[in-house]
């Protein structure tokens, strides 16, 4: 039967791989990375098969809340560990499209660059200027509107997939420490969703 959406299985095998080296915690199905290992095949192929004929919905994420320095908290978005793979596949095909559209300052989220790599830009232009300009905007992630950030990733892939997925993505709702789902219109805690999406030239 063919798919709706060409997904390579290899492509899955190796997002799984990639997660799997990032170890992680589980998420609101309480499924470890041990636990999917033991069905490892019919897990993959589950994904495979959703995300080929469009019929992969992510659960719901898990809220972690992370404390601040400063005082108060975050809150940190868990996926599943299917979710993580899922993500993966989509990062694996989306961010060599839009990484060479990024400034050679920006450093956040990127592959093969790290804080400790500004922080060492950062280290050398101390030598050169006497005035430093610092800036924080003030719940970016959580106030960039979804349809300004979709017209941002529809100009950057034309694979329908890829965008159904990370619309998906964009609106699955945030489970808390009671159980409550709480439905989200704005990106609000996705920083490990779009890790690669938000940053995209204008």
């Amino acid at each position: 039967m063919t798919k709706p959406f060409t997904i390579p299985k290899q492509l899955v095998v190796k997002a799984y791989r990639l997660v799997k080296a990032n170890a992680g915690s589980a998420g609101v199905d309480q499924q470890t990375l041990e636990d999917f290992d033991k069905n490892v095949k019919d897990n993959l192929y589950k994904i495979w098969n959703r995300m080929s004929s469009g019929s992969y919905f992510p659960p719901a994420v898990k809220a972690v809340p992370i404390p601040k320095k400063s005082g108060g908290e975050r809150i940190l978005g868990v996926p599943t560990v299917s979710d993580r793979i899922a993500q993966m596949v989509v990062k694996l095909v989306f961010e060599p499209k839009v990484e060479a559209k990024f400034l050679p300052d920006s450093y956040g989220y990127r592959p093969n660059k790290s804080a400790h790599n500004a922080i060492g830009i950062t280290r050398q232009r101390c030598w050169k200027y006497d005035w430093v300009l610092e800036f924080d905007i003030k719940g970016l992630f959580d106030n960039i509107p979804h349809d300004l950030l979709m017209k941002a990733v529809r100009k950057h892939t034309q694979d329908k997939w890829v965008i159904l997925y990370i619309e998906r993505w964009l609106t699955a709702p945030m489970e808390m420490s009671n159980g409550k789902l709480v439905e989200r219109d704005k990106i609000s805690q996705l920083r490990w969703r779009l890790h690669t999406a938000f940053k995209l030239a204008a």
